[in-house]
């Protein structure tokens, strides 16, 4: 096995710059010029992406920026101590000793596990004041082979072994409180194993035994069953979703990001002990609602705005599927069985077989056979999009009220589509249904009555509350908003219909992939359903949609690899290959790269090709009965020349814009700090 760190890989006393960017930029490009990383930006990207999520500052003065990454070749170490210390986000203070850690996408366990000891060892405060005393980049590394050498701390007590004792426990006093923990982050290098070390350390110098399940990259051994059920309260430390979390159910839980474990582990040791002696403590749920217990700390720090939205996204993102799906099937059933499959449809499939082929179908169909298929892969599509609504509505409940809200907020969307009240409707009856379950299920029951509640009376009573007034009250109003707005939009002519077209280009460009993009996309394959040959302006919504969104990716391709490759980085060229496929395919997320590293240029410039391809498709009639595919689905397109021409004409005003940006609306900035050159 390779070394992890050599000392061509350390700086010692170096100022690298002002900010985490600079010094992960540098330590990026001293694994690279080792030969290490095939390319700069894309280990950069890759690492100051993980840097966003959360920052890698501990306490103590250190820092250790991490991710794994297509662009490095073996598991490496890079090591700076700073001149001028940075700010990585600890409560302390600054960091001068940065650890950076690149692992390889698939790095192979033996390495991983080193890594993760590595980061144990700089939580110890005489490795690492000898690593600030060293006079050589070959003592730094002698230092780390060391703490690499050693046995790992412990960090979870054997299953059996006694509580340690100290100031709060001596013997023969009653037994003392035993706790669990499990900590995770998303990379699973790092902070992973440095707060369970942590939380083991502060639970020891109280006298409790804790004993901590760490669910990382190096690998996770689950805590056994009989050390969770003597556990008096449970910590989780984490950052991603528990595995497994139902194991805990019933106990009493203390839960924060895995960052607080390394910072304030002995709060949370205090908060987990007085939890466990709190008889309305929160709970890790016994059924359903796995997260409970992070929806409702996070309720307390948010708006009612971002509750809803959040709760919008999570319904739209569930029904996506069913509509794309669905929307895709009805395409290959037109192509197959003719527009006029719908009124044969149901006979068809019903009365006929591949051995018994209809003798009736329409005219443009292709043959028997061909009318056969395409009435089935129509009917297929048409139920698949009559869970649009349901889908909507139930998965808005559940984001609400978690698995209890599923039940009610799919009648309350079944609702909504009998009557006729449509998208609008599914999104009322979802809300209903969602915090309606949420209310019911906050109610304080006998402990005898908790089993049913999530089964069968949060269900039964959501489900009568909710969809009756869906009935009695508020589904007849819906309904005449619904049937106002598809006449308004079926009645949209010229400018009305380019200025449509406008409004929902910049809404697919504006956030790309994010919740205003959504909206307009689930604007646009909501009325689908309702769309006929008699009424094809939801199809033309859908391809000014479609075509809208394909822009950004097309444009960023455009532009970083064929009109000006010398304005993007390394990475921004490869992933501007990608985007080529990925805009082809209407996936307007293949553009955020670009957007997530220059906003402020590649966002106005993708607004502003969303907007001239969203009125091109609108005013030249442009229609797609499929809600997703792209150029894929040109079966699918009426007038798909247009739509080509639509699409191409917005992708070269989105590629001239952002060069003509990246090249005058340039920000004069002002050098503070020598930069240390890095040659790869």
């Amino acid at each position: 096995m390779t070394q992890l760190i050599t000392p061509e890989l350390v700086e010692l006393d170096q100022n690298l710059g002002t900010s985490p960017e600079d010094v992960i930029r540098h330590l990026a490009g001293k694994v690279a010029a080792n030969g290490r990383a095939t390319e700069v930006e894309g280990l950069f990207a890759d690492a100051f992406a993980r840097e966003s999520k959360t920052a890698t500052g501990v306490p103590g003065g250190i820092a250790i920026p991490h991710c794994r990454s297509t662009a490095v070749t073996e598991a490496t170490l890079a090591m700076a101590r700073l001149s001028n210390p940075v700010n990585f986000g600890a409560k302390d203070g600054p960091a001068d000793l940065i650890f950076f850690i690149a692992a390889p996408e698939g790095a192979d366990q033996e390495h991983l596990k080193l890594l993760s000891k590595l980061a144990r060892s700089l939580i110890k405060k005489d490795f690492t004041a000898a690593l600030r005393a060293a006079s050589s980049q070959a003592e730094v590394v002698e230092l780390v082979e060391g703490a690499l050498a050693d046995k790992p701390a412990a960090h979870a007590a054997t299953p059996g072994e006694p509580a340690a004792t100290g100031a709060a426990g001596t013997a023969g006093a009653a037994r003392a409180k035993r706790l669990v923990a499990v900590t995770a982050c998303p990379t699973g290098i790092a902070h992973t194993y440095m707060a369970a070390d942590s939380l083991v350390a502060a639970a020891k110098e109280v006298g409790v035994d804790l004993q901590v399940e760490t669910q990382g990259s190096s690998g996770a051994k689950a805590l056994d069953p009989a050390v969770i059920a003597a556990a008096d309260a449970v910590i989780f430390a984490v950052d991603v979703d528990v595995r497994g979390k139902e194991r805990f159910a019933g106990k009493p839980v203390i839960n924060a990001p895995v960052k607080r474990g390394i910072d304030e582990p002995d709060k949370m040791v205090q908060e987990a002990l007085a939890a466990a002696d709190n008889p309305n403590a929160r709970r890790v749920p016994h059924f359903g609602a796995e997260e409970q217990a992070e929806h409702e700390a996070e309720e307390r720090g948010e708006h009612v705005g971002q509750k809803l939205k959040k709760a919008l996204l999570t319904g739209v993102s569930y029904m996506i599927p069913f509509v794309a799906g669905g929307g895709l099937l009805i395409a290959l059933g037109f192509l197959m069985g003719g527009y006029l499959i719908t009124k044969f449809a149901d006979n068809i499939v019903l009365q006929n077989s591949l051995f018994n082929l209809p003798t009736q179908y329409p005219d443009n169909a292709w043959g028997p056979l061909g009318a056969y298929l395409g009435a089935v892969l129509f009917k297929i599509g048409a139920l698949s999009l009559g869970f649009l609504v349901p889908a909507l509505a139930g998965y808005i409940a559940y984001a609400i009220a978690d698995r209890p809200g599923i039940a009610p907020g799919f009648v309350a969307g079944a609702v909504a589509g009998f009557m006729g009240a449509g998208f609008l409707g599914g999104i009322v009856g979802g809300l209903l249904a969602g915090y309606i379950a949420l209310v019911i299920g906050r109610l304080q029951v006998a402990r005898w009555l908790r089993g049913l509640m999530p089964v069968v009376i949060i269900p039964l009573v959501a489900s009568l509350v909710a969809s009756g007034l869906m009935f009695v009250i508020l589904g007849g109003p819906i309904v005449a908003i619904t049937n106002g707005l598809n006449s308004w939009l079926s009645g949209l002519t010229g400018a009305g219909a380019i200025a449509l077209g406008v409004i929902l280009g910049l809404m697919m460009c504006f956030d790309l992939g994010g919740p205003v993009n959504k909206v307009a996309y689930s604007f646009a394959v909501a009325g689908l359903g309702a769309a006929s040959i008699d009424n094809q302006a939801p199809w033309q919504i859908m391809a000014a949609v479609m075509a809208s969104g394909m822009v950004p990716p097309l444009a960023m391709a455009l532009a970083s690899t064929v009109l000006n490759k010398k304005l993007f980085s390394l990475a921004e060229q490869e992933n501007g290959k990608a985007a080529w496929l990925l805009g082809a395919s209407f996936i307007s997320e293949g553009a955020i790269p670009f957007a997530a590293a220059d906003p402020l240029r590649v966002i106005p410039a993708s607004m502003l090709g969303g907007a001239v391809t969203g009125a091109i498709s609108m005013a030249a009639g442009v229609g797609s009965k499929a809600p997703h595919g792209g150029l894929f689905v040109f079966f699918a397109i009426d007038n798909f020349l247009m739509f080509v021409v639509a699409i191409a004409v917005g992708t070269v005003v989105t590629a001239l814009s952002v060069i003509a940006l990246k090249r005058w609306a340039v920000k004069k900035t002002v050098d503070t700090v020598e930069p240390v050159p890095v040659t790869v």
